[in-house]
């Protein structure tokens, strides 16, 4: 028995001994689960951008047949603050979010540009506008839907601001000047589109268009004895970035790894362009100042190639773009119709293109980019005037360089599963200066001068398929 003790001892020593020599298994852990990012909850943010006003005025003197027709647009810079918040939920399409915003804004928007009325330096014969809006404010609803850390929206609602116009004729044998002043605070409605994208933690970024109509107005008022209307239409175009810190929602979200952007793409894009194009018409010893401003849809082709160093991505694009942009409104020089003098504008920006350099930052899936470069287009204008001897119909085309600058936001899209890994969407502003064109109406009763600066802003979305790997995560 003692024998038989002492055996069994040394085979459990020899055992355990042996075991000690084996490596230690590592404790089992589960794969890490990837964080689902949930939009629901409040938040606040700040925002800038710029507003482009295209505000089409008739000035009619009712005791003549005579009216001066062209738009007043105020541009500027703005800023503000928003609040708001989003519900997210499932739907046959994909995550849904809805949501409701409230935001304020400081504007510098401004046009004291536009004389009318003849403008004759001596004497000094005008009617000098001077168009303001200094606040501005909307609450909205949002709908969109979500990819991720990734929401496209479509948003809507009720604007409101301060609108303030003052004209300021001076007719020295009427007893003049004279100024008229109307200040009102507008109520209307606004529409408008937008993506914003998760950087990491509680923020996001976004880039949003908004289009805002205070609605129609009429004053009527007498200077010098004239009595005169003035009706307007307060319509604006608002560009702007912003920035929101959420509050709820998956706030701990860190951004998944970095895309791979490095290759050529292809891709098409949509939108729509304003052009706020300063004008004047020097003729029979007056100078006219004015905006034309053709606007309309916009569409094309853009094709690119991206270089990639950890985050940041450097690239190059280039884009040719159709256009339905007009104004055909726009009458100068006391229009009274076939019999008096006159001059109706029919301005188009059929087509333009750009090439230019990106620079952006990846946060995640996400590419945040800065973009310009060399751009070109088709400026054409139509006038049909009647000055001292009859009517003459002139036409001028021709095509403009210049340059352009902005900024974007692109991501992965796979809305509703119908497109792959190798597809992203973009969404941009763009500020085209195409310089300026002038021509010469060859009236019998001597020569006219028509000059305009041509000036475009465009916001646009687009698809864009990438020929490289998959525009996926860096593992």
């Amino acid at each position: 028995m003692k024998r038989l003790l002492a055996t069994t001892a040394f085979l459990a020593v020899a055992v355990n001994a042996q075991a000690a020599d084996l490596p230690a298994k590592a404790p089992y852990l589960k794969a890490p689960v990837a964080m689902v990012y949930d939009w629901t909850g409040f938040y606040l943010g700040v925002n800038a951008g710029i507003g482009v006003g295209r505000n089409n005025h008739t000035l009619t003197f009712p005791g003549f047949p005579s009216f001066e027709q062209s738009y007043l647009s105020p541009f500027g810079a703005l800023g503000g603050v928003q609040a708001g918040y989003n519900w997210q939920t499932n739907s046959m399409f994909g995550p849904l979010v809805l949501g409701i915003e409230a935001d304020i804004q400081g504007a510098g928007l401004r046009d004291d540009t536009t004389c009318l009325l003849t403008c004759r330096a001596v004497p000094d014969t005008s009617g000098r506008f001077d168009q303001r809006i200094d606040w501005f404010g909307t609450v909205r609803g949002r709908a969109g839907f979500a990819n991720g850390p990734v929401l496209r929206y479509f948003t809507g609602g009720f604007a409101y601001g301060n609108v303030k116009t003052s004209i300021t004729e001076n007719m020295p044998l009427a007893g003049f000047p004279a100024t008229f002043t109307s200040n009102q605070t507008r109520v209307g409605w606004t529409f408008g589109s937008g993506v914003e994208a998760a950087l990491g933690g509680n923020w996001t970024a976004k880039i949003e268009y908004l289009y805002v109509d205070l609605g129609n107005k009429r004053d009527t008022f007498a200077l010098g004895g004239f009595p005169q209307t003035l009706d307007s239409e307060i319509r604006q175009n608002i560009y702007r970035v912003g920035l929101n810190y959420r509050i709820g929602g998956t706030g701990a979200y860190a951004p998944l790894a970095t895309a791979n952007w490095t290759g050529f793409y292809l891709g098409g894009n949509f939108g729509s362009a304003t052009a706020r194009n300063e004008t004047s018409l020097a003729v029979l010893g007056t100078n006219e100042r004015f905006t034309l401003a053709p606007e309309g849809k916009i569409g094309g082709v853009q094709a690119g190639y991206n270089w990639q160093a950890a985050n940041f991505v450097l690239g190059v694009e280039a884009d040719i773009q159709g256009s339905t942009q007009k104004d055909n409104r726009t009458c100068v020089v006391n229009c009274q119709g076939a019999n008096g003098t006159f001059a109706n504008y029919d301005a188009k920006l059929p087509w333009f293109g750009t090439v230019r350099g990106r620079l952006g930052y990846s946060a995640g899936p996400t590419l945040l980019y800065a973009t310009g470069g060399y751009a070109y287009g088709s400026v054409k204008t139509n006038i049909n005037s009647a000055f001292l001897n009859g009517p003459v119909a002139s036409r001028f085309s021709e095509t403009k360089g210049g340059w352009t600058v902005g900024a974007g936001i692109e991501t992965p899209a796979t809305l509703f599963s119908f497109f792959g890994p190798n597809w992203t969407s973009k969404s941009e502003y763009l500020y085209i200066d195409l310089g300026s064109t002038s021509g010469i109406i060859a009236d019998p009763g001597g020569p006219a001068v028509s000059t305009t600066k041509v000036t475009e802003h465009i916001f646009r979305s687009g698809l864009n398929y990438h020929f490289n790997s998959p525009v996926v995560a860096k593992y």
